[in-house]
C-alpha cells in the first residue's frame, strides 16, 4: 500500500518543521510526501528546500487558502491512499503508517483518533469517535480529517470546495459518506498531534456560519430540527445514548428508563 502525505503551509515555519520531521522519520517507507506553500515569506522555503530530498514535490505561490493547497496536493498524488498533515500538526508516533498499513483496512476512508496536546499546561487528550457514522455525526462536529486516509479515487469527481474556507473538509465527508454510500472503517490508533489552536478555533463565528450552511445544504428544515434536539446533550453523551441503543438489551433498559422519567416529571 502507498500513501501520499500532503502538506498544507502559510507562514509557519516552526509549525512546518515539526510536521515534516514527523513525516520523513516515519519507519514505513512507501509514501510519497508533498508540500503546498501558500507564498510564505517567514522563512518556510528555507525550510522546504532543506527537506527537498525527501519531499517528491513541491511548491509555493500564492493561493486561495486551505482547501485550494489540499487541491492541489490532491492533483499531484499518487498513493492508493491520502492524507493530509498540515504545517504545524504531526504524525504521533514514527510508527503510524506502519500500524496503519498492518491493519490492511481497505474501507474507502480510514479514521483514527487525534491527540489534542496544551505544551503549557502539558496536558492532553485523544478523540472520541462515535459508535457509528452517520449524518448526526457531522451535525455535532465531524471526524478527525487530520487522522483520516482517503483512497484516491473519492477526489476524481469531487475536491474540497474552494468557496468554503474553514468546513470544507466536512462538507467532503457528507458528500461522500452520507450521500454515495463511502464505507469507513475506524481503528483506535492515535495518528495525529494536534496543535491546540487553528483556524476553526479563530475564526469560529466564520466556522459556524459555514457549518449552518452546508448542513442546510443536505438537510431539510425538519430534519434540522430533529437533529437540533439530538444534540442537546453534549457530543460524549449522545454517543454514549447511540451506543446503548445498538444492543437489544439496552434499548430496553433505555425505553424502560425514558418511560420513569417522563412520568417522574408529570407528576
Amino acid at each position: 500500500m502507498k500513501y501520499s502525505i500532503i502538506t498544507v503551509n502559510y507562514n509557519n515555519k516552526e509549525g512546518l518543521r515539526k510536521t515534516i520531521e514527523s513525516v520523513i522519520h516515519q519507519t514505513f517507507h512507501d509514501f510519497e510526501f508533498i508540500v503546498i506553500d501558500g507564498g510564505s515569506t517567514d522563512g518556510s522555503v528555507d525550510v522546504i528546500k532543506k527537506y527537498d530530498a525527501y519531499i517528491k514535490y513541491w511548491v509555493s505561490e500564492p493561493d486561495g487558502g486551505i482547501y485550494q493547497g489540499m487541491n492541489k496536493g490532491i492533483k499531484k498524488a499518487t498513493g492508493d491512499y491520502l492524507n493530509f498533515m498540515n504545517s504545524g500538526d504531526s504524525f504521533y508516533t514514527e510508527n503510524v503508517l506502519q500500524h496503519i498499513n498492518d491493519e490492511q483496512l481497505v474501507c474507502d476512508i480510514i479514521v483514527g483518533k487525534d491527540y489534542h496536546y496544551n505544551s503549557q499546561t502539558q496536558q492532553g487528550f485523544s478523540t472520541i469517535l462515535p459508535p457509528r457514522i452517520s449524518m448526526l455525526t457531522f451535525y455535532i462536529q465531524t471526524l478527525p480529517h487530520q487522522s483520516s486516509f482517503f483512497k484516491r479515487e473519492l477526489f476524481d469527481k469531487t475536491l474540497y470546495d474552494e468557496s468554503l474556507k474553514i468546513v470544507a473538509d466536512i462538507k467532503f465527508y457528507i458528500q461522500k459518506i452520507c450521500v454515495e454510500g463511502c464505507s469507513v472503517g475506524l481503528t483506535n490508533e492515535i495518528i495525529c498531534k494536534r496543535e491546540p489552536d487553528g483556524i476553526s478555533k479563530s475564526h469560529n463565528e466564520q466556522r459556524i456560519a459555514e457549518h449552518q450552511a452546508v448542513l442546510s445544504e443536505f438537510l431539510p428544515c425538519g430534519a434540522i430540527k430533529d437533529y437540533q434536539t439530538l444534540t442537546l446533550l453534549d457530543k460524549t453523551t449522545t454517543y454514549k445514548f447511540l451506543d446503548l441503543l445498538e444492543t437489544s438489551k439496552g434499548l430496553k433498559w433505555m425505553t424502560y428508563l425514558i418511560k420513569i422519567l417522563y412520568r417522574l416529571m408529570k407528576i
